[in-house]
């Protein structure tokens, strides 16, 4: 097997990490910090106490918080021309995956200049970006520990992968106090979007031996906790878990890639505006149910599902398990939300042109997305 591994960012992990800030910055070198957040954090008082954090050791910064869910050219570009006017010259993404993704691709454009569709797919910025820390307050997106901005196109909605090296976090400062502010719904669909990328990374075409033991380890630290985060009863311990299998489950992506889950789960956001983990969640367990057809992804699954925690001594299916999960989370199906059998075409025309369906370790064609839709909308849980 022929791999060659992507550079990871150094992970800062523990409770009060936020405090320890300013340290990385004058290590790294930073005059002036720019921090990249959402209004949402801006009310939690997260973006508000990193600046006190930063402003009593004497490090200048100073506040965007203008980053929206799924980040389009025009949200990058407004935070690039407040970073630009404001002379900046660190950035720090404080959030979930959109305020990283809007701190990234405003690492492009401020530096790189152009569009963001100019560096849709890999290793096409030709200048130095600035130092970037990701402070994730969210277990989800694994942004963090990724070189990779998403970015949705203004008008056809569809998400653009824009990547680089030099995008990439110099600290993923991961701070499990940060996420005891995330609503039971928010943290319960971070979770559940982390849970699907160590999933779907165990079994794409790329992985190897690398993204498998983070896959694997994100996994295990995901699924001790996954169901206190669905329930409401998290602990500090399972946010701990959460964030760091979040993060793993990034590294993992970073090294790999993903599958038709979330081929599937794109197209749902952007014609039905249904959240991504939501989305992503809803499509997983009919996904796995189409992939373990093939005996060695099943053997795979079956190894993952030993680490299921299970009150009893049979192991639970995985799919089930999941099912089970969004279920504890009170998430609509899509049947509830109006998504019927009329959508299937469209929606399956959409996931084909996605392009994680092509790492799927089965191939996807137009019929077998429609297929995959169809049961997901008639809830259809075919047993193998």
């Amino acid at each position: 097997m022929d791999f060659v591994t992507r550079p990871s960012p150094r992970i800062a992990f523990g409770p009060g990490m936020l405090e320890k800030l300013p340290e990385f910055i004058k290590e790294i070198g930073g005059s002036k910090t720019l921090i990249v957040t959402d209004e949402g954090i801006l009310q939690a008082g997260h973006a508000d106490r990193t600046l006190s954090i930063l402003e009593k050791a004497n490090c200048e910064a100073l506040i965007f918080d203008g980053a929206e869910e799924n980040p389009t050219n025009h949200c990058i570009s407004n935070c690039r021309d407040f970073a630009r006017d404001a002379r900046v010259d660190f950035l720090i993404g404080l959030g979930g995956g959109s305020s990283m993704d809007t701190a990234k691709g405003c690492n492009f454009l401020l530096t790189n200049g152009g569009e963001m569709k100019d560096y849709h797919g890999y290793g096409k910025a030709t200048r130095p970006m600035l130092p970037f820390i990701a402070v994730p307050t969210t277990s989800g997106t694994g942004s963090e520990c990724q070189s990779y901005a998403l970015v949705s196109d203004d008008e056809t909605h569809v998400k653009m992968a824009c990547g680089d090296a030099k995008a990439l976090a110099q600290v993923a400062l991961l701070d499990p106090e940060l996420t005891a502010s995330q609503p039971k719904l928010v943290a319960s669909l971070t979770g559940l979007d982390a849970l699907a990328h160590a999933v779907e990374t165990a079994v794409c075409l790329p992985r190897n031996p690398i993204s498998n033991i983070h896959s694997l380890e994100a996994f295990r630290l995901l699924a001790c906790s996954i169901h206190s985060v669905t329930n409401g009863t998290a602990r500090l311990e399972d946010r701990s878990n959460m964030l760091l299998g979040a993060a793993l489950a990034g590294l993992a992506i970073e090294n790999s890639m993903l599958g038709a889950a979330h081929a599937c789960a794109n197209p749902l956001t952007a014609f039905f505006d249904v959240t991504h983990g939501h989305a992503v969640s809803l499509m997983l367990p009919h996904v796995i149910r189409f992939n373990r057809l093939d005996p060695e992804v099943d053997e795979i699954y079956r190894s993952y599902e030993s680490f299921i925690p299970s009150s009893g001594s049979e192991k639970l299916d995985i799919a089930d398990w999941l099912d089970t999960l969004k279920d504890t989370a009170g998430l609509k199906s899509l049947s509830e939300m109006g998504i019927g059998v009329a959508d299937v075409k469209r929606l399956a025309g959409g996931a084909l042109h996605q392009w994680t369906g092509r790492f799927n370790p089965c191939p996807v064609g137009l019929s077998d997305f429609e297929a995959i839709y169809s049961n997901a909308i008639s809830d259809v849980v075919r047993c193998v």
